[in-house]
């Protein structure tokens, strides 16, 4: 059941969201803001796993999390293209759980697809705030129209240079545990799965090493960095650090 959160992340594959993103989610979480996930697709195209072991794997990282829900929608893996059909249910649940933020997929990545559901997901955040866009709930009702005050899109596989970054270093051994929730996905010794670029230990040093440069820029051991879909604004400097 989707409920109201104040920070939606998205992603369009099962874990995208806590490779990237999940530090930040915890840090809120841990404030007191609720926080929900939406992934896009199955990640059927996958190399290793099924869609079934990684829905088992993505509920585990969400409760570990402390999500209010994790939802997820039938975009084609690796074959989806920006049209209502594939945004559409997103207008739907951005409106069925009115964020105020919403986190996505990089801007431009290793992964074509993380780029490609980008735009497509920043363009739903605005979509869902035309009233003559219409959506309905699950009984039926016609959904009011939401946009979200903002729009970050994480930092994933490839460098890009940071907006802003987020203080994670309390919530870094969190993070880490919700990542190898995908058990099938990553870094097991005793594996028989095939080889990836993800599934060796030196991707798992490589989360760890690139947390700690995005934390060098502000003299912390562990951040996440985003990018700004537009310029933010502040109210006061010494919220700055």
């Amino acid at each position: 059941m989707v409920s109201k959160v104040h920070i939606l992340a998205i992603g369009i594959h099962p874990d995208d969201v806590e490779l990237s993103s999940s530090g930040t989610l915890l840090r809120h979480a841990a404030a007191g803001h609720r926080i929900g996930i939406l992934d896009l697709s199955r990640g059927e195209l996958g190399t290793r796993g099924t869609p079934e072991i990684r829905a088992k794997e993505a509920a585990d990282a969400a409760q570990i999390l402390g999500c209010e829900f994790r939802k997820t929608l039938n975009v084609p893996d690796g074959l989806f293209t920006h049209t209502p059909d594939n945004w559409l249910p997103i207008v739907n649940v951005i409106r069925a759980c009115q964020p105020d933020i919403v986190l996505c997929n990089s801007v431009d990545d290793r992964h074509p697809d993380h780029g490609r559901a980008a735009k497509m997901t920043a363009d739903a955040c605005f979509y869902a705030g035309l009233a003559q866009i219409k959506t309905h709930d699950e009984d039926g009702r016609e959904q009011q129209h939401w946009r979200p005050k903002a729009v970050y899109h994480y930092i994933q596989d490839r460098y890009l240079k940071p907006d802003f970054v987020v203080d994670i270093s309390p919530w870094f051994s969190r993070k880490m545990e919700a990542i190898m929730a995908f058990r099938s996905q990553f870094f097991d010794p005793e594996g028989q799965a095939p080889n990836t670029p993800i599934s060796g230990q030196d991707f798992i040093d490589y989360i760890a090493a690139k947390d700690r440069v995005f934390g060098r820029n502000i003299q912390v051991e562990y951040a996440e960095g985003f990018v700004c879909a537009r310029v933010p604004g502040v109210g006061n400097l010494f919220d700055l650090t």
